[in-house]
């Protein structure tokens, strides 16, 4: 079956991307990448036989859980090397024939006859230019959030590693105004996870401008969490998908709630301060507000709280 404008929802992670493509997921026009893919990333039929079991009436709800949506890195690593997590964006340049070759073929395999077009979720760096040469019709769904949001949330989750440093997130070396950015603040985590925010989002900036208007969209997390049915209205018609009341409703299932305030409870009044300071041009680019006064948390066990969606 010929993979026909293939969908990436993109975002620098921590963004919201996550729930906004498990909540995609439900359209039944769409294929996914499963946990089969984790399991079996040299055998993509399994994942198709996945998504037929979600049409079945009387096993779907068990396979929605059994085979859950998610990135599922060692699947890209199997078929194209060091895409999980390379030390800058990837672009169309870096493809090498061999590997097109391989995922293409993976993902056609994955379609079935009701699930014709194929949803995958990416974060972190863009890599819309190196999917763009692979896949010349993708569709780009780009989700973007407040980067104090950001840049927080990832001070709170196992797996982000700047506390090793720059060179442990890939940011080495640091540009002139980025290491003074960083001393100045006294080397404030806050501020390291704002630079890889800026990095990430400046890459973005950069892949949009290789691939034709009519493949990029972006949505605001916050506009999704104040409205996520209209939201994938827009997205919907954007990707050539049709729009039902059933998918709406299993959108309104979901409880959708912005989150971007924790940066505040979660951060003293100098470490929001440093961060806003970093932040400021690129806040600004994006219609955020960054004339803000600082606030103390309220809760001394805030600073260590759980992870942010």
């Amino acid at each position: 079956m010929k993979l026909d404008r293939p969908i990436f929802v993109v975002g620098t992670g921590r963004c919201g991307s996550t729930i906004f493509h498990e909540i995609f997921t439900h359209h039944p026009e769409v294929a996914f990448l499963s946990g089969l893919c984790l399991l079996y990333p040299n055998r993509p039929t399994y994942n198709r036989w996945a998504m037929q079991l979600m049409d079945a009436p009387l096993v779907h709800r068990y396979a929605r859980k059994k085979f859950r949506p998610a990135e599922h890195w060692p699947f890209w690593d199997h078929y194209v090397r060091g895409f999980s997590f390379p030390c800058r964006d990837l672009f169309a340049a870096d493809v090498r024939p061999n590997e097109a070759e391989r995922i293409a073929r993976a993902f056609q395999q994955m379609l079935t006859a009701r699930r014709r077009r194929l949803l995958v979720k990416l974060s972190g760096w863009p890599r819309i230019g190196f999917v763009a040469k692979i896949f010349p019709d993708a569709r780009f769904v780009h989700v973007v959030r407040d980067g104090r949001a950001v840049a927080n949330s990832l001070l709170n989750v196992d797996f982000w590693k700047g506390w090793g440093g720059p060179g442990q997130l890939g940011l080495e070396p640091l540009s002139g105004e980025e290491r003074e950015e960083w001393l100045s603040s006294n080397q404030s985590f806050a501020v390291l996870a704002a630079i890889q925010w800026k990095r990430w989002m400046d890459a973005f900036e950069a892949a949009k401008r290789h691939i034709s208007p009519e493949q990029y969209f972006e949505i605001k997390y916050e506009d999704f969490t104040a409205d996520p049915v209209a939201t994938f209205d827009e997205v919907l018609e954007f990707c050539g998908l049709k729009s039902s009341p059933r998918f709406d409703r299993r959108i309104r299932r979901f409880n959708v709630r912005s989150r971007n305030d924790k940066w505040r409870s979660h951060l003293t009044a100098e470490q929001q301060r440093h961060l806003n300071d970093s932040l400021q041009r690129h806040l600004e680019r994006y219609a955020y507000e960054s004339r803000i006064q600082y606030n103390a948390p309220t809760d001394r066990n805030a600073i260590a709280g759980p992870a942010i969606s």
